[in-house]
């Protein structure tokens, strides 16, 4: 069995302890992070529209694309360590929800958090990237709580029901 896990930053911990639990143990790791390249993009473009002057090497894009790295490999790291048995890691630059999905292509399943609103059940507890990735995952998804998850108390209303005619 292949198993592609999203890692980021602060609910990669409850990624992995679902991997240990419900992958068997001999099937095949892949941890995967992914750095956004929006950010480094808007500060080399402002760099090279407002400050550029033929100093590329004072480009704030360029730093920022090595924090990136910087973070995910430790990330990584970290990942790795409390899967504790034998896994690749990836790490990928670009459209985070398409390169998740990209990475997914072939594998028998893909594990990542919930990222958004996560005080309810329901659609909100996943963000904008989640959801794509949810919505466009080429295998089965498990989709895991970061923290316990809030009770069933919390699901929003349903819509109002029309009287019943007799």
């Amino acid at each position: 069995m292949a198993v592609v896990v999203w890692i980021t930053e602060g609910t990669w911990p409850a990624c992995v302890d679902a991997v240990r639990t419900h992958a068997p143990a001999g099937g095949e790791v892949v941890l995967l992070h992914v750095s956004g390249d929006d950010v480094p993009g808007v500060a080399h473009g402002a760099f090279a529209g407002l400050l550029g002057r033929g100093r590329p090497e004072r480009d704030p894009g360029t730093r920022l694309e090595g924090l990136a790295t910087t973070s995910g490999r430790q990330l990584l790291a970290a990942a790795a360590d409390r899967l504790g048995r034998t896994c690749t890691c990836l790490e990928r630059t670009g459209r985070v929800e398409r390169e998740v999905v990209a990475a997914a292509e072939g594998a028998d399943l893909l594990v990542l958090a919930r990222d958004g609103d996560r005080t309810h059940l329901g659609p909100r507890s996943l963000g904008p990237a989640g959801r794509f990735v949810v919505d466009h995952a080429p295998c089965p998804v498990l989709l895991v709580w970061p923290e316990p998850a809030p009770g069933v108390g919390t699901i929003p209303p349903g819509p109002p029901r029309p009287p019943l005619h007799r």
